[in-house]
């Protein structure tokens, strides 16, 4: 396969929107859990996750243009509050299923088979079942002038990990962990770690590092 920008566009829309979401690589599939003003719990199923920044710690998340109903986007803008869950690999179709367009009124961790978990006095809910939970605060939104899609950037309010998921340097091994990742929009995976290095440096050898 040999294509170009005109011929990409050409490509039939949900064959395009495959070739390009999985030749991005594989990526985190975290669940987002959000609360509306009403009190209706939603989760939903990402692989959008970026690193932003860590002083202040950042994640950022992509969402596409707000042309219809988007639960997740306008519960964590109107509550400030949401929650990212790294899951373990063997849920894999339940996390999937949360990408279902379920009407308003029914929440996602009941359709889905997870629980809800209130941690504090974050508002937003945590799946229990989750290997990692992270407490986000949102802090701001911009819409992307090429297509339109919407990052949302929130803040670290909280995490919550196991220790043994994580070495003396703060490096958190997603294999160890077992956590979930995809590859595009419905490609499931696991991580197999096979390196990690030293800083590099031009006048010398990498080194292995533990992980």
């Amino acid at each position: 396969m040999n294509l170009l920008e005109s011929q990409i566009k050409s490509l039939e829309q949900r064959y395009r929107a495959t070739l390009i979401n999985s030749l991005a690589g594989v990526r985190p599939a975290v669940l987002v859990g959000t609360r509306s003003l009403s009190g209706r719990s939603n989760l939903a199923v990402f692989n959008s996750l970026i690193h932003i920044g860590a002083d202040p710690a950042l994640w950022g998340l992509l969402f596409r243009p707000a042309t219809v109903r988007r639960d997740t986007l306008s519960n964590l803008v109107e509550t400030g509050v949401y929650t990212i869950n790294f899951m373990p690999s063997s849920l894999h179709r339940s996390v999937h299923q949360t990408s279902a367009k379920f009407p308003e009124e029914v929440s996602e961790f009941q359709a889905c088979g997870f629980e809800e978990e209130y941690v504090s006095d974050h508002a937003a809910p945590f799946v229990k079942e989750a290997i990692v939970k992270v407490a986000m605060r949102f802090v701001s939104q911009q819409e992307l002038n090429v297509n339109g899609t919407i990052l949302v950037i929130g803040a670290l309010h909280q995490i919550m990990v196991d220790d043994e998921s994580i070495n003396s340097e703060g490096f958190f091994n997603p294999e160890k962990a077992d956590v979930l990742t995809c590859a595009g929009l419905d490609a499931y995976t696991r991580v197999v770690m096979t390196g990690r290095w030293s800083y590099a440096r031009p006048d010398q050898p990498v080194k292995p590092l533990e992980h």
